[in-house]
């Protein structure tokens, strides 16, 4: 038996979604800011020849201690971790390989920032790389949302993906649900670096898991219209976070990720849970500039903090975050410049 090739693959994550909940079917048109960060999602897939005594696909789901065999994809019986499955599913595979892959990240499980979409674009890109050609970034964006739309069943707005195949700070036109284009803001060296040094990512300790909330809020929203009040003031939110965030103005962009956080609270109050409530009033004891609750909302999750510049409050701040709760965590983070990443090692091949 022989490896015939192996392949790395990584995809970023994302904070500040300022206008999500506007790149859903519901809200039909949309526009969304985000701001892509590692930690990344990392792929390494190991394709040999097929041979009776070896498994056609192997996956290893380090996160969560799990190595197995799905035996379900043919017939999308879904086993231990459906969403890498589907994704095999939806980019499908060389005939007479098997496949051995591994797949983990230095991000919190469920910090709502993007991981699974970061996962299911760095699968589906290290899958992409096995075949001729390469499909485009908007190509493997598509492809991992009709991974959690069309293979799953489930709900899924398209600016996640987005982020894990573009990286950087984007501002998406969705002009009719899914589709969108893509505006990438080219940053000074100096805003990049101010930027980086202002963020603050936290983790309030336990996955996000709010969805009977969002499910009502989808209801609302479809019986109401993509006109909604709440709807269009978060998509105001992120045409001015790109306006400002292109200016160097942090005022502005703190301003703006204030807004969106009250426009999340206008969908439904329990999207701003009591533990994000809490990291956001340390914040403005310290003299944050803004705060967001990134992704939909909810119980757990995580919060980003736009700071106001000065590093030794930042470490204070920070100190008193620890400190109010041990189960938090102040995660790492460096802006994502690049999307997804393939390489593909040629040694001993």
């Amino acid at each position: 038996m022989s490896l015939s090739r192996k392949i790395s693959s990584s995809a970023p994550t994302r904070i500040c979604d300022n206008g999500g909940w506007t790149d859903t079917w519901f809200a039909e048109t949309g526009k969304i800011f985000h701001i892509a960060i590692e930690p990344r999602v990392h792929v390494e897939l190991l394709a040999f020849e097929q041979t009776i005594d070896r498994p056609p696909i192997t996956i290893h789901a380090k996160n969560f201690g799990d190595s197995y065999c799905p035996t379900g994809i043919s017939t999308k019986t879904w086993g231990k971790h459906p969403l890498l499955e589907a994704t095999i599913a939806e980019i499908g595979m060389p005939k007479h390989v098997a496949l051995d892959i591994t797949i983990w990240s230095d991000a919190p499980y469920g910090a709502s920032t993007g991981t699974s979409a970061a996962a299911c674009v760095a699968l589906a890109g290290a899958l992409d790389a096995l075949t001729p050609g390469r499909l485009s970034p908007h190509k493997l964006a598509r492809a991992a949302w009709r991974v959690e739309t069309e293979q799953l069943g489930q709900q899924s707005g398209i600016q996640d993906q987005i982020a894990a195949a573009f990286g950087g700070v984007n501002l998406i036109h969705m002009d009719a649900y899914p589709h969108a284009s893509v505006e990438q803001l080219d940053l000074s060296e100096a805003i990049q670096q101010e930027l980086e040094q202002r963020l603050m990512l936290i983790y309030l300790g336990k996955p996000h898991s709010s969805s009977a909330v969002h499910e009502k809020v989808i209801r609302e929203m479809e019986d109401i219209g993509p006109m909604a009040k709440p709807i269009d003031a978060l998509r105001q939110t992120a045409q001015a976070s790109y306006r400002c965030l292109e200016l160097g103005d942090f005022v502005g962009l703190g301003q703006a990720m204030v807004q969106n956080t009250a426009g999340q609270r206008m969908l439904h109050p329990e999207l701003i849970c009591p533990a994000a409530g809490r990291v956001i009033k340390i914040g403005r004891q310290f003299g944050t500039l803004g705060h967001k609750i990134n992704g939909a909302g909810g119980d757990g999750g995580s919060v980003t903090l736009l700071t106001d510049g000065n590093q030794q409050t930042k470490v204070d701040l920070a100190t008193a975050i620890l400190q109010e709760n041990k189960t938090w965590q102040i995660v790492p983070i460096t802006l994502a410049h690049e999307g997804l990443i393939i390489h593909e090692d040629q040694s001993g091949f």
